[in-house]
């Protein structure tokens, strides 16, 4: 378990990873853009013109973030929309409390 939580604090070691989680815990505040339903989540171009970064770097941390079990994905034709994992988030949190 020692690995998994590395694994996690690593991917929000991030100031902007950790933003990217604000933003997608209410995401029709922050993406009021979005032409799509947020049933599927927000798409990546969303999350990139709000970053104000290339497509391959917020990329790579949308990745991390996927990778550590805190985001979610799914691809819809070329569009790749992503959702908070709500379940790893909270298992996170209470992780941190008995260790802490």
């Amino acid at each position: 378990m020692t690995a998994d939580v590395d694994i996690l604090l690593k991917a929000l070691a991030s100031p902007l990873r950790r933003r990217i989680l604000g933003w997608l815990s209410d995401p029709e505040t922050h993406f009021p853009q979005q032409e799509h339903t947020f049933l599927l989540g927000v798409c990546a171009g969303q999350i990139e013109r709000k970053c104000g970064l290339a497509q391959s770097a917020v990329s790579a941390h949308l990745a991390k973030l996927q990778n550590a079990g805190l985001l979610a994905c799914v691809k819809l034709g070329q569009m790749h929309f992503f959702k908070r994992r709500e379940d790893n988030i909270a298992r996170l949190a209470l992780l941190l409390e008995a260790r802490l």
